[in-house]
Order: structure tokens, then sequence, then C-alpha cells
């Protein structure tokens, strides 16, 4: 998607400037858009503003076409309330991660409900607040929406899409069950595991590696907006967290009698369905698709990463992802570099051939 993009609102209305907020602002004003900003924050706002995601709206300022309510999940309902007062021919959508006891809120609460759409970028960072905003955040990410009046319903559609994201629509239980699959239960994880780290001997924390760095990236999250999170979406996220611990007690099971008839199938049964999963998840385009992995060694010297880049993008490799590791005082760090699974043989020959090591060659 461009800035060229058919715009279905000229004239956007933010409430809240954290990493969303700010995110969709700078987005819109890259399109060409007005856009105002509101918070109850005057730092917060400033910031924003500072960063040119909008200007804070003023009496000179027309009523807009669209509110975009990204304020804490706890108070959504509030706001989005107000908002549909106070422009009464606005469209209203928020943009927080729960979204069933928003939705019922707001239509035990307003006669205006059919202007207001519940809606949910799947973005974000594991940093929030303005500072964190990014005016690509939402390309090529879903948006999930959650239909109410049609003719809202396309408009709102139509907006997601001039932001360059994709349109998924669902019930707000479905999304709130799919969500504590996909998101909560994650961070959860995520944050229990490196919680364990906390009494760790410094002896163990210097082999960490890319696994434990992998698992425990999003724990840094804001704990904060997380409580917030999970009070609102508790019964989808405890019964996901019940079949985890189901899981986890036949491991452990497994784990005290290891040395007993089926315990070893119990295990290999476990990481195998791990796999299974894993091939499930959608790749960067939006369809299952296989890849490769290549871990290339780099001499930590300036200048190597940006050659290794270099090479790749004149041979036309697409880098379906990512990932540096270095440990401190080692003389090479590692580029694990994912590609497609059919084009990762012939890149692996060009690597070598450019005299690139992989990781488990032979020096």
């Amino acid at each position: 998607m461009t800035g060229k993009t058919q715009q279905p609102f000229s004239h956007v209305h933010i409430v809240g400037t954290g990493l969303l907020g700010t995110s969709a602002g700078l987005a819109l004003r890259e399109r060409g858009l007005e856009v105002t900003l509101e918070d109850v924050s005057p730092s917060s706002l400033s910031l924003a503003e500072d960063y040119g995601a909008g200007v804070p709206r003023g009496s000179e300022h027309p009523d807009p076409e669209l509110v975009i309510v990204a304020t804490p999940p706890d108070v959504v309902a509030e706001v989005v309330l107000r908002a549909l007062e106070a422009f009464p021919t606005a469209i209203v959508i928020d943009v927080a991660s729960v979204k069933a006891g928003i939705a019922r809120d707001v239509a035990a609460s307003s006669s205006h409900s059919a202007r207001f759409v519940p809606t949910h970028p799947m973005a974000g960072r594991e940093r929030g607040g303005a500072v964190s905003g990014r005016s690509d955040l939402f390309t090529a990410r879903p948006w999930i929406i959650c239909p109410q009046d049609s003719e809202a319903t396309d408009a709102v559609r139509a907006f997601i899409v001039s932001l360059g994201a994709l349109p998924v629509e669902m019930s707000p239980e479905e999304h709130d069950d799919a969500v504590a699959l996909m998101s909560h239960i994650p961070q959860l994880v995520s944050s229990l595991t490196a919680a364990r780290l906390q009494a760790a001997p410094e002896t163990a924390l210097g082999l960490a590696g890319g696994g434990v760095r992998d698992v425990t990236r999003i724990a840094q999250s804001d704990p904060a907006l997380w409580i917030q999170i999970m009070a609102a979406n508790s019964l989808p996220i405890a019964e996901h967290l019940r079949a985890l611990r189901d899981d986890l007690n036949e491991v452990l099971g497994a784990l005290e009698k290891v040395d007993s008839t089926g315990s070893k199938k119990k295990l290999a049964e476990a990481l195998s369905a791990g796999v299974s999963g894993v091939s499930r998840l959608p790749g960067k385009h939006g369809t299952s698709t296989a890849f490769a992995s290549l871990i290339v060694v780099i001499d930590d010297s300036p200048g190597e990463l940006a050659r290794l880049l270099t090479q790749l993008g004149e041979w036309g490799v697409n880098l379906e992802d990512l990932r540096l590791e270095h440990s401190p005082g080692a003389e090479v760090g590692f580029a694990d570099l994912t590609v497609g699974k059919d084009v990762v043989s012939g890149v692996e020959a060009q690597l070598r051939d450019a005299g690139w090591r992989i990781a488990g060659e032979q020096s």
C-alpha cells in the first residue's frame, strides 16, 4: 500500500497518544490526512505532536469523520461513549486488544452504538508510548473488525486497507478467544519463564542463547497494561491456561518416571505436536510456507553485517527473517537467516562461494 490509496476519511481524531494512537497518526499524516489528537497526559500529547502524529484538537477544528479510541482498555468503553455523544456524525472505532466486554458496554449504554465498530490491529512492539510510534506499524498486519452497522463497517474496512493492513472479520467473542491463544498466553509464558531467571546464577545466565532470548523477548512488556488486558479477557485466557496446564502435567509425569514404559513416547509426542503447531502459522505473506534457516558466522568487526546484507540484496535473496546473536567478548557473531526452502541450497552455495562460513562447518 502507498500514500496514494484512496482515503475514506479526510479528518481523523485520535484519543490516546501511546504506541497505537501515535502510529495511526503518523500513518495518516503521511497520507495527507488532517489528524487531531487528545490525551489526558499533556506530556504524552506534546510528544506525539512533536513526532508529527497530529495536532491537539482545538475549537477551530471541525468535527472529525472518524474517531480512533486508543486509550488503555479499562477506559475504552467510557471514552467511546463520550465520543459518540460529542461527534454525532462520526464513526468511532477502538483499538483495544479485548472486544466482547467493550462491545457489550457500549451497546447497553448508547442509542448510537451503530456508529461504533470495535477493532483491534494485531500490531505492536515490546515498548509502548509515542516514542515507539511508527508509520508502518500496521503494514501487512491483520486488523480485526467486529462488524456492526454495515455502512460503518464498510467505511472502517476501507480505512484499514488504506493503511496497508489486512482486515479480518470476527465476532467479539471469537476475537477474544483467538487473542487469548495467539497473544495473551504467549505473554504469560514469556513472563513466567523470564521470572525464573531472577534466581539463576550468573554462570547460568552467561550461557543465554537464542532459545531463552526468543522465549523471553516480550517479557519486557508493560505489566500495568497487561494486567488490564488479562483482567478484561480472563475467562478465555483461563480456559487456554487450563489446557496448557494439562499438557504440562503430562510432560511432568513422563519426566518424573522417564524410564517407565511409554514416558519417552509421551515426551516425543509433546515435542512433535509443537513442530506440527508451528508449521500451521502463516508465513510472511499470509499463507503457510516452509522456511529454512542458515546460520552465518560473522567476524566481530565493523561493516561485516552490512557486507553480508548487501551481498544478499545483490543476489536477490528475499529474507523472511533475520536474527543476530553475539556474546560479549566473542570474536564472532551469528546471523540466523530465514529463507524459503526452495532457495536455501542456492543461497548456501552462494554464501560459501563468497567466503562466508556456515555454522556447523569445520574451520
